[in-house]
């Protein structure tokens, strides 16, 4: 089970994506358009630069909602894969049967 901090730090992370997600949208487009002055697009860079770490979504990572597991996640369910083959054995999950053949 992945400590409270951890799970703590990814929704805090999630949380500023959120936050400027607008505006590094807006600057990326001002920084991608050469139809503006290289100035313009110079100033929009330094500005991009100054956000904060954590608020670029490439670096959150999926957590087990149960366990706070970072690895063998289904986006799906929202669960690791060990925590997702008990609730499914439980049968909890419509629709989720033990494969047979």
């Amino acid at each position: 089970m992945a400590k409270l901090a951890l799970k703590n730090r990814e929704a805090k992370r999630a949380k500023t994506v959120a936050k400027y997600a607008a505006k590094r949208a807006e600057l990326l487009a001002i920084i991608n358009n050469f139809k503006l002055s290289d100035e313009e697009r110079m100033d929009a860079r330094l500005k991009y630069q100054q956000l904060p770490r954590n608020a670029s979504p490439v670096r959150q990572r999926n957590r087990c909602e149960l366990t706070g597991r970072p690895r063998g996640y289904f986006r799906k369910f929202g669960l690791c894969r060990l925590k997702l083959r008990e609730v499914a054995m439980r049968g909890e999950v419509p629709g989720m049967i033990k494969a047979s053949w």
